[in-house]
């Protein structure tokens, strides 16, 4: 704990009076344009990796950034998600796969769920990647197989995305647009999902050798 408190304290000397004037106008309210729904891993930084300020992304996190199938059922995710379209009126929705994912490595060897009953059952919601796993990347390496899943995962929970009942009236009426990201942890580059062409295309074009130089 002794390094939480450390952290703690540099904040309120060192980065709240930076940004109190920004506190101040969100301490009643708050407009973010984004709502960011990634993975629990704690190697997945949203802030950092895109630059983002207090206020800027709602954020969702569960392991494997999954979205549930619409149903009657209720969980977090999927009303994080009605909330953040129907009440903030975010602009835009991402779904962020990431590289390692343990929930997926979990999720091809079912044995590490044996005494993970809840886990097990969330990870449930992560078979339909397999219907939509993506062609092998050479430049995955040893981790080709996994990273082909996991792209996957984030084109199947779009699907589950696309039906939820706030997502289908926000996007009817021309005011959310939807997302699906790969970030490798190993480069720091960012896939993004193009439904056009039905593949994986850099989010920013000469990322990847940037983030290798």
């Amino acid at each position: 704990m002794d390094r939480l408190i450390e952290g703690y304290k540099r904040f309120l000397a060192e980065v709240f009076p930076a940004k109190k004037s920004r506190f101040r106008l969100l301490a009643e309210s708050q407009s973010p344009a984004y709502l960011f729904i990634t993975c629990a891993d704690s190697r997945v930084l949203p802030d950092l990796i895109l630059g983002t300020e207090p206020g800027d992304l709602f954020i969702a996190r569960s392991i494997g950034n999954i979205v549930p199938a619409a149903s009657q059922d209720a969980d977090g995710v999927t009303a994080t998600i009605e909330y953040a379209v129907e009440v903030l009126r975010v602009r835009h929705v991402i779904v962020c796969g990431h590289s390692d994912c343990g929930a997926i490595k979990a999720a091809l060897d079912r044995k590490k769920l044996e005494n993970l009953p809840q886990a097990q059952r969330w990870l449930e919601h992560v078979k339909a990647a397999f219907d939509h796993r993506q062609p092998l990347n050479p430049a995955d390496g040893k981790g080709a197989e996994l990273a082909a899943l996991i792209r996957g995962n984030v084109v199947a929970q779009l699907s589950s995305l696309l039906a939820q009942a706030a997502v289908r009236r926000a996007m009817a009426e021309r005011r959310l647009a939807v997302h699906g990201w790969y970030y490798d942890i190993l480069t720091g580059r960012i896939e993004r999902w193009d439904e056009t062409v039905r593949k994986y295309m850099p989010l920013v074009d000469g990322a990847a050798t940037q983030a290798e130089d």
